[in-house]
């Protein structure tokens, strides 16, 4: 049986032409947790939603272990919290996956709902409309929706922007026990102190992979200098590129030069 949830072949992501995430290659383990960092603009939200389908490949291809669902949760900048709906009507959507559009809302699913909004920390929420929610209350009622949808994949777009730290330690702790379920999740992260005390790999981008391993290597001086200014160099109209053939040549952890990686607890044979 593969221990391989996600597998990256040359991929290049983008949006009108213009590559955000170029020629990555790689695999994700099933049950590891890995965080994604980056400055803005380095591509982060890009590979998400090349994971989950919301974007296709400009090149390469992503491909998800057969039998996987996933669960994505976008930016909170990316919800339209004046639409007019209850707390339980955007957790429910957690249900649809296996309920479908049209599926009869069942007691059971109720009692689903309310478990999930328990386990945030939001018991008693479910007529509150959205729009009357701080930002920690969206997060953990999305946190809810992610917990119905009971995937094995679990994709967190930033998360812990714009909440208060109990809600940031109370999502951590739901991030880890998932990790605990052998989960298989990716989270972007900005606070990179966060990232070097909850998660053990590494993701570092800077539109293309700087760096991907065990977290405390993944985040060397080096590496975050290297990203600095790949980051820098970037510009709006940055042309197609093509991997060079010194861009294949490594394997593994190596810090600041990894393009073919394994992922998991180590490194792992090509």
């Amino acid at each position: 049986m593969s221990q391989t949830c996600l597998t990256f072949r040359d991929l290049t992501l983008g949006y009108n032409s213009h590559p955000a995430v170029h020629h990555l290659n790689g695999t994700i383990r099933k049950g590891s947790l890995t965080a994604v960092v980056g400055a803005n603009g380095s591509g982060k939200s890009t590979l998400m939603k090349g994971i989950v389908g919301v974007l296709k490949p400009m090149a390469g291809a992503v491909i998800r272990a057969p039998g996987v669902r996933a669960a994505y949760l976008p930016q909170q900048s990316e919800l339209d919290r004046s639409f007019p709906a209850r707390v339980v009507d955007l957790v429910s959507l957690g249900l649809w996956p296996r309920r479908g559009m049209l599926g009869r809302y069942t007691r059971e699913d109720r009692d689903s709902v309310s478990k999930a909004l328990m386990a945030v920390g939001l018991g008693g929420f479910e007529k509150r409309p959205i729009d009357t929610l701080s930002g920690g209350q969206l997060q953990r009622t999305l946190f809810a929706r992610v917990l119905l949808q009971d995937a094995e994949l679990i994709l967190l777009d930033e998360p812990f922007n714009a909440v208060d730290a109990k809600t940031v330690g109370d999502l951590i702790a739901l991030i880890k026990r998932w990790h605990g379920e052998e989960r298989t999740i990716m989270v972007v992260v900005h606070d990179l102190d966060l990232v070097r005390q909850n998660f053990p790999e590494t993701l570092l981008l800077a539109r293309q992979p700087i760096a991907w391993g065990e977290t405390r290597e993944t985040l060397r001086p080096e590496n975050l200098l290297r990203a600095r200014r790949f980051h820098e160099a970037w510009e709006d109209n940055a042309p197609w590129c093509e991997p060079s053939e010194h861009d294949h040549q490594h394997s593994g952890h190596e810090h600041g030069h990894d393009h073919d990686h394994h992922h998991g607890p180590g490194p792992r044979a090509a």
